[in-house]
């Protein structure tokens, strides 16, 4: 059919109170975002519904595209037709012909802003309904959990009829939350981390370590393909590389081995600490879940948290890993994550790492090394890009990519 709107529904948002205009303001806005390429559409963030004039552009593409916007409950394909009783029943009967299935049950919801109009709700529930049950054979009328609800919707610019209702992300709008500071790997976890967090709101930006020549080029392409992914539920993403070899070479040297894993996840951290107090986010968060690996026990995390003040956020914490790969297949990260390119965390990685390392001896080992000289010389060589949606990171790795998926 031929939709002339989608209509909006803003779910968890309806409960905010004298905060629900800047919430629904940022849904629009990431909506807009999320829709950039489609130049015809008119979108419209009003406080009951968030209204999408097509235009002209292809309904099915935009809707694919509404599904990953977080804040959205569900929304509606509709109709608009002018506000003459023939032309709505017209349009309400063949709207239930392409759903109809024999034993079908339907009703009639109406809602209706132009108080003007010479019909009331139940007088449009009852006439619209008639005629579809009139002219539909074998349907059957249900107030109580029907099959399909017919929506009409009486405004002051016409009538709008719609009678499907697609699931959206849920969630907050990203941005409502502030921003953090995701310390993405080319692992599984981390990005199920990352999207959790901003389902509740939160603006992420992508912080990666590399280390060449231990890490490859396809590593790289593959944390910017993930963050890409990620990126499908914002509109955008910041992508933030951090050079790790020197620090890890040092590490490796004069650390002992059962220490190398906590001493080098605290030069992370104290990183990610400063990064994070750079680009004014709040958070830090990752993809540790307890007790998954030797970093991820409570020793590990005192020891490691110990070199910062901001909170450490860890959406997957008590999900245990085969939960983790369920939401990273719907989400579409789990087949690139399993590509077997080596990251930071596990070159070096020691055969016995302790996973109850004491504070007191992971601070002494960290003495050893020149802490302050090698911070400054790997925050002198970041390099932050923007990533957006759909778009191939894979550069001359393709063949390479294709293969393996």
């Amino acid at each position: 059919m031929q939709y002339t709107e989608i209509m909006v529904r803003y779910g968890e948002l309806s409960t905010k109170g004298k905060n629900k205009r800047n919430f629904i303001d940022s849904l629009g806005r990431n909506v807009r975002k999320a829709l950039h390429d489609f130049p015809k559409l008119e979108t419209h963030a009003n406080r009951d519904r968030l209204h999408i004039m097509l235009n002209g552009e292809d309904a099915d593409k935009v809707m694919a595209r509404l599904k990953l916007v977080f804040g959205i409950q569900n929304f509606s394909p509709s109709i608009r037709v002018e506000p003459d009783m023939d032309a709505v029943y017209e349009t309400a009967i063949a709207m239930i012909k392409a759903q109809f299935k024999p034993g079908m049950t339907f009703k009639v919801y109406t809602r209706r802003s132009d108080h003007q109009f010479v019909y009331d709700t139940n007088q449009l529930n009852q006439m619209v309904g008639g005629q579809i049950f009139d002219n539909v054979e074998g349907i059957k009328v249900q107030m109580k959990n029907p099959d399909v609800v017919l929506r009409v919707e009486v405004r002051t610019n016409g009538i709008f009829l719609s009678s499907e209702t697609i699931q959206g992300a849920g969630g907050l709008p990203v941005g409502t939350a502030g921003k953090g500071m995701l310390m993405l790997s080319g692992g599984i976890d981390s990005p199920v981390a990352g999207y959790l967090g901003m389902k509740r709101g939160v603006n992420m930006e992508m912080v990666h370590f590399f280390s060449p020549p231990y890490t490859s080029e396809q590593a790289l392409a593959k944390a910017k393909q993930l963050a890409s992914t990620l990126a499908s539920y914002s509109g955008s993403v910041k992508f933030i590389q951090i050079p790790f070899t020197e620090i890890q070479e040092e590490i490796k040297e004069k650390v002992p081995e059962g220490y190398l894993m906590t001493v080098q996840r605290r030069l992370m951290m104290r990183l990610m600490d400063a990064i994070t107090r750079e680009r004014h986010g709040k958070a830090i968060f990752n993809g540790e879940s307890l007790g998954q690996v030797a970093s991820q026990t409570m020793d590990s995390m005192i020891a490691i948290n110990d070199v910062t003040t901001l909170p450490v956020l860890r959406p997957v914490i008590s999900m245990d890993k085969t939960e983790i790969i369920k939401v990273a297949e719907d989400i579409d990260t789990y087949n690139l994550s399993i590509m077997p390119f080596e990251d930071c965390c596990t070159i070096f990685a020691p055969p016995a790492p302790k996973t109850h390392p004491r504070l007191d001896r992971s601070q002494a080992y960290e003495e050893r090394i020149d802490v302050e000289g090698l911070m400054a010389r790997a925050l002198a060589g970041v390099e932050i890009s923007e990533i957006k949606p759909g778009e191939n990171y894979m550069n001359q790795q393709e063949d390479v990519f294709a293969e393996l998926l």
